[in-house]
C-alpha cells in the first residue's frame, strides 16, 4: 500500500522557536491517522505546511504524490482542509457557503453531492440559515461538507471537534469512518483520547517532535504495567503525599482519580498504611488500565 502523506525531516522555525523539529511521518492511502498532542506541540504548523500555507525551513512533505512547495497549486485541488477555528462565511447561508466553495474548485455541488449527502442530512432542513447562526455541531458538519465538495483524495482535519458536544462528536467520527470506507485518506488531530482510539494509527507529538507512532493497541501495550488508581476525599493532599513515597515513580490527576506509576516493589497495602500515618484515612488504591494518555504523559516527561 502506498503512502498518501510522506514527511521527511520536516522542520519549521519562527526565529529561535522550533515549531517542528525534523519530523518524519508517513500515512498510508485510505488510513485514518491521528495526531495527538497538547497546544503548542506543532500540530497546526504541520497542517499549515501540508496545506501549502507555510513553507518548511528544512525537509520535505509530499501529499498525494505532490510536493507541498513545488506542486502547491495542483496539491490544493487534491486536499480538503478543516481548521480548528470555524472558517466559513458567517453571513452566507448554508447553501451559499456550499456553492461558493464548490465554485472555488470549479465543480458543481450536484457533481459530488453523493459524498456529502450523509453529512447534510440535518443541514438540508434549513438551507437558508446563516452559517453564523448554526450550532457548534451544525457548523462542524457544514465545514466538513465544504472541505469535501471537490472530492479530495486527502482530508486534513485540525482538532475538528473542539468545543462540540459529545453527541455531535460521536456523529462526526461516524461520518469520518464512512469517508474512510470511500477511500479518502484522513489525517486528524484531536485532544480527546476516546477519539484517538478510533484511528488506525496514531502519532504522539510534543514540542515539535514525534514521540511515538503505532496503532492504538500497540501504544497502549507500552504503558507502564505498574499503574494504579488512587482516590481519597482529600485528593490534593493525597497527590502531594504519594509523590514523596520512594516506590512511586510518578503521580498525576486522571479524571476523578489519581494515576500512580510504581516500582516493582510497590505494595498497595503498605502504601495505604503509610498514608494513614500521615492523616489520610480513606485512601483506596487499585490496579488501573493504562491508555494513550498515560503513555503520552510518560513520553513527554522523558522527552523533557
Amino acid at each position: 500500500m502506498k503512502n498518501m502523506i510522506d514527511i521527511q525531516g520536516l522542520t519549521k522555525r519562527y526565529g529561535k522557536l522550533v515549531a517542528l523539529d525534523h519530523v518524519n511521518l508517513s500515512v498510508s492511502e485510505g488510513c485514518m491517522f491521528g495526531l495527538i498532542g497538547p497546544d503548542g506541540a506543532g500540530k497546526t504548523t504541520l497542517y499549515q505546511i501540508l496545506t501549502t500555507l507555510l513553507s518548511p525551513n528544512e525537509g520535505s512533505a509530499v501529499v498525494a504524490g505532490l510536493d507541498v512547495v513545488k506542486d502547491y497549486k495542483k496539491l490544493r485541488t487534491e486536499i480538503g482542509y478543516m481548521p480548528e477555528k470555524f472558517s466559513l462565511y458567517p453571513d452566507l447561508t448554508v447553501d451559499e457557503n456550499l456553492h461558493f466553495f464548490a465554485s472555488l474548485f470549479g465543480v458543481d455541488v450536484k457533481d459530488n453531492f453523493d459524498l456529502i449527502a450523509p453529512i447534510f442530512d440535518q443541514l438540508k432542513k434549513f438551507p437558508n440559515r446563516l452559517a453564523g447562526a448554526l450550532s457548534g455541531g451544525m457548523k462542524q458538519k457544514l465545514a466538513l461538507g465544504c472541505a469535501l465538495i471537490h472530492r479530495p483524495r486527502v482530508l486534513l482535519l485540525d482538532e475538528p471537534t473542539t468545543g462540540v458536544d459529545a453527541v455531535s462528536r460521536s456523529e462526526f467520527w461516524n461520518m469520518l469512518a464512512t469517508l474512510k470506507e470511500k477511500g479518502i485518506t484522513i489525517l486528524v488531530s484531536t485532544s480527546y483520547m476516546d477519539e484517538a482510539e478510533r484511528c488506525d494509527c496514531i502519532a504522539l507529538i510534543n514540542k515539535g517532535k514525534i514521540l511515538d507512532i503505532n496503532t492504538p493497541g500497540k501504544l497502549i501495550e507500552n504503558t507502564d504495567k505498574n499503574l494504579y488508581n488512587a482516590s481519597s476525599k482529600d485528593m490534593y493532599p493525597l497527590l502531594e503525599a504519594l509523590r514523596t513515597l520512594p516506590d512511586i515513580k510518578d503521580c498525576y490527576t486522571f479524571g476523578a482519580t489519581l494515576h500512580i506509576v510504581t516500582n516493582d516493589s510497590f505494595n498497595p497495602d503498605n502504601t495505604i498504611s503509610q498514608l494513614r500515618q500521615r492523616g489520610l484515612k480513606d485512601v483506596n488504591i487499585w490496579p488501573a488500565n493504562g491508555n494513550i494518555e498515560d503513555l503520552f504523559i510518560k513520553l513527554a516527561k522523558n522527552d523533557g
